[in-house]
């Protein structure tokens, strides 16, 4: 019996990204609204005839990292502005949500490099887009990383009551299903319980 490989889907593969400046003060940030991205590392080879045969050569490793998304108000994105036109260094992370490790760490690759394009569309019917272009230095590193709480909660939403957020109800009085929930619950309401739901209050 052989294991079930798994697909990796586009949509789980997103691309973070910092100033690298900013790393003792900020957290890496989730590009809002991607729509595409493309990791492209590749490497120039050649070969020269011999009288005992071809020779091959290969050049340097070379990656091109490209992000295109709905164009918005966001630090990050503003951020890329300014790696380009200020030739800033950039730390960018392209993280698969849907693989983790044993210690629920996510698998990324780990970048930097500087915006060297950032094509703006803006179609009078249509959302405004941009299409960034890195050019990474050196070789691209691989690993695993734990997501903020803050990055968590951008790609991977949490179950939520009903009442107000704020920093002493994170979950607005709601409790996320668990596996064990199956078949739990009663339709035994008491009176008191009732009169809590729409509908049930008695003048």
């Amino acid at each position: 019996m052989t294991d079930e490989i798994q697909v990796l889907q586009g949509i789980d593969t997103l691309l973070f990204a910092r100033l690298l400046e900013n790393a003792g003060k900020e957290e890496g940030r989730l590009i809002p609204y991607q729509t595409s991205l493309s990791f492209d590392p590749q490497r120039d080879s050649d070969s020269t005839a011999t009288k005992s045969g071809n020779v091959a050569t290969t050049s340097s490793l070379e990656t091109n990292l490209e992000v295109e998304f709905v164009n918005n108000i966001s630090k990050i994105s503003d951020d890329l502005y300014t790696s380009l036109f200020k030739n800033k260094k950039v730390e960018t992370w392209i993280v698969y949500r849907k693989r983790r490790n044993d210690e629920g760490k996510y698998y990324a690759i780990y970048m930097r490099g500087t915006v060297t394009e950032d094509s703006n569309d803006n179609d009078p019917d249509d959302n405004s887009t941009r299409d960034v272009t890195f050019t990474i230095d050196g070789t691209p590193k691989f690993g695993w990383l734990t997501l903020p709480e803050k990055a968590q909660a951008e790609v991977d939403y949490v179950f939520r009551g009903l009442e107000t957020i704020d920093d002493s109800n994170k979950n607005g009085g709601g409790t996320e299903w668990q596996d064990t929930d199956t078949g739990a619950g009663s339709d035994d309401v008491s009176a008191n319980e009732s009169n809590q739901l729409p509908g049930n209050n008695k003048e």
